[in-house]
Formats: structure tokens, C-alpha cells, sequence
């Protein structure tokens, strides 16, 4: 089981790196240090380039540097250097994307490994869109609003991002198809729903963050407060 001793983790609702993402302050503040692992696995296919450049452009004004990790593919995730870099890193963020891509990548992986052992000695981790919905198992698929397998960081726990952008039809789909016991969380662009050190959840950001649980709505204590991590 994952104690007290993993760090903050935020799942993110897409939009990341920009205004209204104050949220990434105080999570730069609870890492410790100055600098942000990237990864734009999501984004391999959709110009990663800008991805990077937007988040240096992000945390520059927060006064961080931003170290990007460009593991790719499954190659670039059994890299010694990608695996170190995130094993050592005090922050880790994933891109948003293509979440099958990104699965894809890490799923079974040296770099997965290394971002498991980091999130769970203190850092800190931020996932937006496909970046957050993967670490979720099971994992909502954005192309129909059915589930699908994820890398299970998060057991029993599902997230739909950008939920302000979704139709009522496709969320009402997702939540009649949502298994019984699991928590899904509905979390808007610009918005993050955060899991503290103590175990206890939060939402931070410009947007809202609905919990929903065996069709009905719930509050974030319906989270679990602590995660088997497979």
C-alpha cells in the first residue's frame, strides 16, 4: 500500500501550463527543488516540441527549469539516462496526448518503474489530460467514453478530463458504464484534483471537480486515501 510518505499528486483536466494553473506553484514548492522532469510521450505524435516549449515557458515564470525527457517510444523508455533522470527527479509531469500512446510507452517499462519508486519516495507527480487519465486503472477512453485498461497507479479510481468540453450525453455514457466501486472523477480544463501527502484530496484551479461513485454523487472523500499500486 502507498503511505503518507508518496508525495502530491495532481491530476490535471488538460489545459496545463497556463493562466489559472496556480496550482503548480505550490506544487513546485512541496518538491523541494527547481527543476520539472517533462515527459511529452502523450504528444509524440502532436508535436512534442511545443509541449516542451510550453511548459519552459511555464515554470520559467515560476523560476524552475524544465528537463525534458523524450522517451518516445518503448526504446526511449528502457533508456539508462530517461530512467534515471525520473528515478533522481523531485517533480514529474506527463503531458496530455494520446493516453493509448502513452500506456503504450510506459506500461510494464524501466521509465514506469522509475516514475513509481520517484512518486512513492516523495516527488511530486502531475499528469494532464492523457498524462493523468492513464495513471487511473481502469482508464476512461476519451475517443467514446467507454474504459479501458490503465497503468494502475490509481486503483478503482477514474477520470474524465476537460469534463467542461464533454457532452451531457457522453458523460451520462460514462458513468452508466463506470464499474461498480469505482470513484470517477469529473475534472475540468485549468483544474486539478490533487492527492496530498496525508492521503486527503483536494481540488485546486480555475474549474470544478465532480466525484462520482455507483451512479451517485459523491464528495472527494469517496477517494481512496491510500492506493495499492501495481
Amino acid at each position: 500500500m502507498v503511505g503518507p510518505q508518496a508525495g502530491p499528486l495532481a491530476l490535471v483536466g488538460g489545459g496545463e501550463w497556463s493562466d489559472g494553473c496556480d496550482f503548480d506553484a505550490e506544487l513546485l514548492e512541496a518538491s523541494g527543488g527547481r527543476e520539472v522532469v517533462v515527459l511529452p510521450t502523450a504528444a509524440a505524435y502532436e508535436h512534442p516540441d511545443h509541449a516542451a516549449e510550453r511548459a519552459t515557458r511555464w515554470f520559467d515564470k515560476l523560476g524552475a527549469t524544465v528537463r525534458v525527457v523524450a522517451a518516445m517510444d518503448r526504446g526511449g523508455a528502457r533508456d539508462e539516462a530517461n530512467v534515471a533522470a525520473v528515478h533522481d527527479s523531485r517533480f514529474v509531469y506527463l503531458a496530455d496526448g494520446s493516453p493509448m500512446h502513452l500506456r503504450s510507452v510506459l506500461m510494464h517499462s524501466p521509465l514506469w518503474d522509475a516514475l513509481v519508486a520517484a512518486w512513492q519516495g516523495g516527488a511530486v507527480l502531475a499528469g494532464s489530460g492523457a498524462g493523468a487519465m492513464v495513471l487511473c486503472d481502469p482508464a476512461v477512453d476519451p475517443r467514446g467514453g467507454a474504459f479501458t485498461l490503465g497503468l494502475g497507479l490509481l486503483a478503482q479510481v477514474a477520470m474524465v478530463p476537460r469534463a467542461d468540453t464533454w457532452s451531457e450525453d457522453k458523460l451520462h455514457r460514462t458513468l452508466q458504464l463506470t464499474p461498480a466501486g469505482v470513484a470517477l472523477a469529473e475534472v475540468d480544463e485549468r483544474t486539478a484534483l490533487i492527492r496530498d501527502p496525508d492521503g486527503t484530496w483536494r481540488a485546486a484551479g480555475v474549474g470544478s471537480v465532480s466525484v462520482w461513485r455507483d451512479g451517485h454523487q459523491a464528495d472527494l472523500a469517496a477517494l481512496p486515501s491510500y492506493l495499492p499500486v501495481k
